[in-house]
């Protein structure tokens, strides 16, 4: 707990884009992950249906330490405000188009299991 306190007082994250982007260590996270969004053609520009509006979006900045306590990484994410969506009128289903390994091996593990 003291270590994480004293890391936060020395290492300071910004909280809006407009802080982080004056310094070059955040400018290079940004850019970093403006890459890999459209390396993984996250998104396209489409024009939006009729009576619907655009969600919005924010940066999240934090700093990955190593168990030394040195700094690892700049971390910078790009994160849209689902918090502004309404179930029913902006989605209606969600979905994880992903599964991590160990999710994987439970599931084959108990079909095995159960025949």
């Amino acid at each position: 707990m003291h270590r994480a306190y004293s890391l936060a007082i020395l290492n300071i994250e910004p909280k809006c884009y407009e802080d982080a982007i004056l310094k070059p260590c955040w400018q290079e996270a940004i850019r970093t992950e403006l890459d890999a969004l459209n390396e993984n053609k996250t998104w396209t520009l489409t024009s939006l249906p009729s009576g619907k509006k655009a969600i919005g979006c924010k940066w999240i900045f934090r700093v990955k330490y190593h168990p030394d306590s040195s700094v690892e990484q700049h971390k910078a994410r790009l994160v849209a405000k689902e918090f502004t969506q309404v179930p029913g009128i902006d989605y209606k289903d969600t979905f994880s188009p992903v599964i991590k390994l160990g999710t994987l091996r439970v599931v084959l593990a108990l079909a095995v299991v159960k025949g």
